[in-house]
C-alpha cells in the first residue's frame, strides 16, 4: 500500500468529468445533505459564517438554507468544473491544504469529501483551525460497509479473467476511529453515528454508471491504470446479480454513512469530571446496591 492511498490527480479528474452530469447522478449527496441538516436543527446555536468543504454543486448549501442561523455559506471544491456549477461565493482548493485563516467560521460542514483525503487526521486539523472558538463542525463520510459486495465480485472478476487483481479497497475510517481522530485533532465533545442507506439498481451496469455520474470511482493510487476489460465487467456482473439480486432482478448495495459532530475547544464549554471528584453515588441514583469485586 502506498503512502498516500489516494491519487489526488485522478479525485479531481473524476469530478471533473462528473460535473456537467452530476445532476443526474446526485440522490445520494442530497440524501445526505438532508441528514446533516437535520443535525443541525438538532443543535443549539446560530451559525451566520459557514464553510462548505469539498460542496461539488452546492447541494449541501442548498439543503442548509434557513438552518441554524446560517447567513453566509462560502463554497470550498477540488474541482474547478464542480465549483463553477456552484453558488457563488465559492473558491477552487484542495481539501488538504485550506486557504482560509484560523477561526474564520462559526461552522464547516463536509458531505463526502473527507473519505479521499490521504491525511485525515491533518485535514480534520485544518478543519479545526479555521473554525472560531466554540464553532461546529458537522461531517460525513463513506464508511467501510459501503458497496463490500460490489468491490468483492469486482476483485473475484479479475482474478477469474486476469489471474490477478487492482487494488479497489480503499482505507476507510470506523465508527470508533473517527472519535478518536476527532479527538486527536483537537476537537471537543465528538459524536459519532452512521446510517445505512440501501439503495437498488436494475443492474451492475447501471450502479457502475452511477458511482462514475457521482464522480466516485476508483482513485486508488495503486490502481491499474488501464480501462477495466469488458468480459471483467460482465463477470462481476453477473456475480453481483447472483449474489445480491432480488426477486424482481435488480441489485441492492448497501451504503454506509459516518456522521460527525464536535466542537472547536472554548473555556465555556462542559468540561468532564476529574476521575474520583464524583459528588454523588450512581448506586444512590439507581437506588442499587453497591458490590465490591474482588
Amino acid at each position: 500500500m502506498s503512502a498516500t492511498p489516494f491519487d489526488r490527480h485522478a479525485v479531481r479528474r473524476h469530478r471533473d468529468r462528473a460535473a456537467a452530469g452530476f445532476a443526474e447522478h446526485d440522490f445520494l449527496f442530497r440524501e445526505v445533505a438532508e441528514r446533516l441538516a437535520d443535525r443541525l436543527d438538532d443543535v443549539r446555536g446560530r451559525f451566520p459564517l459557514a464553510l462548505d468543504l469539498g460542496c461539488r454543486t452546492g447541494i449541501v448549501s442548498q439543503a442548509l438554507q434557513g438552518h441554524g442561523g446560517i447567513e453566509t455559506i462560502i463554497g470550498s471544491e477540488l474541482s474547478e468544473a464542480m465549483a463553477r456549477r456552484a453558488a457563488r461565493p465559492v473558491v477552487v482548493a484542495d481539501d488538504e491544504m485550506l486557504p482560509f485563516a484560523d477561526h474564520a467560521f462559526d461552522l464547516v460542514v463536509s458531505c463526502g469529501a473527507l473519505h479521499w483525503t490521504n491525511d485525515l487526521p491533518g485535514a480534520l486539523v485544518q478543519v479545526r483551525r479555521a473554525l472560531k472558538p466554540d464553532g461546529l463542525f458537522l461531517g460525513a463520510f463513506a464508511g467501510g460497509e459501503s458497496l463490500a459486495h460490489l468491490r468483492q465480485v469486482l476483485i473475484e472478476a479479475e482474478l477469474a479473467v486476469l489471474d490477478g487483481a487492482s487494488p479497489r479497497v480503499s482505507p476507510v475510517v470506523d465508527t470508533r476511529d473517527a472519535g478518536m481522530l476527532l479527538q486527536r485533532a483537537g476537537f471537543a465533545l465528538p459524536v459519532v453515528d452512521s446510517d445505512v442507506l440501501s439503495v437498488s439498481y436494475p443492474n451492475a451496469l447501471a450502479l457502475m454508471r452511477d458511482l462514475r455520474g457521482m464522480g466516485e470511482t476508483n482513485a486508488n493510487t495503486d490502481r491499474t491504470r488501464h480501462f477495466t476489460r469488458r468480459a471483467v465487467i460482465a463477470d462481476a456482473a453477473a456475480r453481483l446479480a447472483s449474489q445480491q439480486g432480488r426477486s424482481d432482478g435488480r441489485v441492492e448495495m448497501r451504503i454506509q454513512v459516518l456522521f460527525v459532530t464536535a466542537w472547536s475547544p472554548a473555556p465555556s464549554q462542559p468540561k468532564a469530571l476529574r476521575p474520583g471528584s464524583a459528588k454523588a453515588r450512581l448506586a444512590d441514583a439507581l437506588d442499587a446496591v453497591e458490590t465490591l469485586l474482588e
